[in-house]
Parts: C-alpha cells; structure tokens; sequence
C-alpha cells in the first residue's frame, strides 16, 4: 500500500479549506513488513491538474493542490477532494501513486497528542518556540534532551519554519517519531479501538476500516530498523520567485530537476529505499 498523509493547516472542524502544512507518502509492504516515508517540500512548484478552467490556474505550490481540491473552493471535480487532487499532482509531476489517502487538521492534531498523554521529543540542538512579540514563556524554549510535550506545544514545533520549510520538516519528523514511540507503548495499544472510535470522524481518509485494522495489525508487528523515513535532499531544491495566479502576488517556492524526482518516486514506489544509507 502507498499512503498520501497530509497535515492540514485547516484550524476549523471541517475540511472544506486548508492549504498541505506537511506532505508524506509512506510505502507499505505487509509482507516483510516494512514501511518507508519520505516527504515533500510544500513550496514546490508543480503543474496542478483538473483546475484550469477555474481563473486559468494551471501552476501552484504543491500545497495548493490540497487547496484547490477541497470543496469549500469549488475548483475540482474529481474523486478524493483536496486528498485526491495532491495524489493526482504528485502522480502527473512525479510519477508517485497512491492507493490512499490521510489528511489531519491541526485542531485534530492537537486532540490527539492531548488524548495521549503527550509525547516525548528528543532535541538535539536548543529551539526557541517564543513569538518576539510575546512575553517569553519558559516552557516554549526548548533545551537539549527529552522534551515532554502536549499538544499546542507540539503544533508550534511542527509548524515552525525557522529558518526555513526543511527545518521544519526536520521538526515534524522529530515529532513524529516520538509519536509513533507512543502508538507502540504497551499503555497505549490496548487503547486502539478507542482511539479509532474517538477520532475515525474527525479525519479525512478513503481507507476503509479493514485497510486501518491491517496497518493497526502492521504497526504492532513491525520492527523498528525496518522503518526508514527521510526528506529528500535539500540541495536538490533551488529557492526563486514566481507569479502566483491565485493569489496575484509574487511568491517564494522551490525548483527542481523534475527527472531526478522521478527517478527517486520511481525507486520508493518499487519499494527500494533511494536514498544512500546513512
């Protein structure tokens, strides 16, 4: 199974808008079983499918291929919404399938981490979550080791872009590895079915309940050292401007050599890790 997980930057009970705060593909294989991950930068430049008979957009960052598909703009006929248009995107630019599809918004992001208990982050160099313009808060300054955190903490973190998009993908991986450690606790996988009931409405996915029972059933067997998960290399993306015909601004996003994506989706999606080992 290939799984499109997208977070959503939508703060409101529905999925109607929101922009792809974070982008992640996981290849799945039940057999050995393994999983691997690799996510995209959501500043990307791509062709965006399906929309230009709507005000001649024909080009967005890869985060407004999520936004353009959601109901709430009416800009997209196909299956899937914001999830489907993102997967059909990624499919057209970089040859990437999916077989399904996991948004979350940043209100169920929350719930969740909070339901849970918290989790514990592992920080390697200081990061201050403080807005200058805001008195300090002690707990929002992140020092060196492992950090418990509940759930707004936890969204500042994966929301942070200081200095830049990769810093905060690196933080999103960061939290989720210490997400996944809480999901594999043994205080926590009892409480499975509780959790899909409590939070199964709150999502916006096609996996059906057998397709969530089997990656339950996967999660629970699955060693640890066969899960792999990285981003693409930063220097494979060039920063520049360009004229967003949305929006009518000119707007920051990354380049990049499309073929070398491609052979990257190429290697991921037969379920060859394509990135050297480290």
């Amino acid at each position: 199974m290939t799984l499109l997980a997208i977070g959503s930057d939508q703060r409101g009970a529905s999925y109607l808008y929101g922009l792809a705060d974070s982008i992640y593909v996981a290849y799945i294989d039940f057999t050995v079983p393994k999983v691997m991950v690799i996510d995209f930068p959501r500043d990307l430049w791509v062709d965006i499918p399906g929309i230009s008979d709507h005000h001649g957009i024909t080009h967005g960052k890869l985060n407004q291929a999520y936004l353009f598909g959601n109901p709430g703009m009416g800009y997209y006929d196909g299956p899937g919404e914001g999830p489907g248009l993102l997967a059909r995107t990624l499919d057209e630019n970089f040859g990437l399938r999916v077989d399904h599809y996991l948004a979350i918004d940043m209100q169920t992001f929350v719930r969740l981490i909070d339901t849970l208990g918290g989790v514990d982050v592992k920080v390697d160099s200081p990061i201050n979550l403080n807005n200058p313009k805001n008195t300090p808060d002690p707990k929002l300054s992140l020092s060196v080791g492992t950090r418990h955190l509940d759930g707004e903490t936890a969204l500042l973190l994966a929301t942070n872009r200081v200095p830049n998009t990769f810093t905060r993908m690196q933080y999103q991986r960061i939290i989720l590895s210490a997400l996944r450690e809480k999901l594999l606790s043994p205080e926590i996988i009892p409480q499975y079915p509780i959790l899909l009931a409590r939070f199964i409405g709150s999502v916006q996915t096609d996996l059906s309940l057998g397709d969530i029972n089997s990656l339950i059933c996967l999660v629970q067997a699955l060693p640890k050292e066969n899960i792999q998960a990285d981003s693409i290399p930063q220097e494979m993306f060039t920063a520049n401007v360009t004229y967003d015909q949305y929006r009518n601004v000119t707007t920051f996003i990354y380049e990049a050599d499309f073929n070398e994506l491609r052979a990257i989706a190429s290697d991921f999606m037969n379920g060859t890790w394509p990135f050297p080992e480290k």
